[in-house]
């Protein structure tokens, strides 16, 4: 298994794909499909039968997974979609940084 250079709570900006250009927060990652959930974007129709939560069923619209490959994040200063890269701070922990502005990503 590889590393995904995207981690749920970060927002991330869509760079193909029909909903190409639309940032949005990553409520979850699947690292089996290499793929990410990510609100607001990649909505699908899904149709429930009526159960306690949705009591009256029909069909509700839903986030789907967007492939790993399609999403960037978004840089915390600059803002607009950046690259990931890795390095050891100063208490020799790994942690991610953006390559456009070399802010630390939380």
């Amino acid at each position: 298994m590889t590393k995904l250079h995207i981690k749920k709570g970060d927002m991330v900006y869509v760079n193909a794909g029909n909903d190409k250009g639309k940032t949005g927060k990553v409520l979850e990652v699947i690292t089996k499909k290499d793929r990410a959930i990510v609100e607001g974007v990649n909505m699908v129709s899904k149709h429930t039968k009526p159960n306690s939560k949705h009591p009256q069923g029909g069909i509700i619209k839903r986030e789907a997974g967007v492939h790993i490959s399609n999403l960037q994040v978004v840089d915390p200063v600059k803002g607009g979609a950046t690259k990931i890269g890795r390095r050891v701070n100063e208490d020799g922990k790994i942690v991610r940084y953006a390559k456009k502005s070399g802010e630390e990503i939380k």
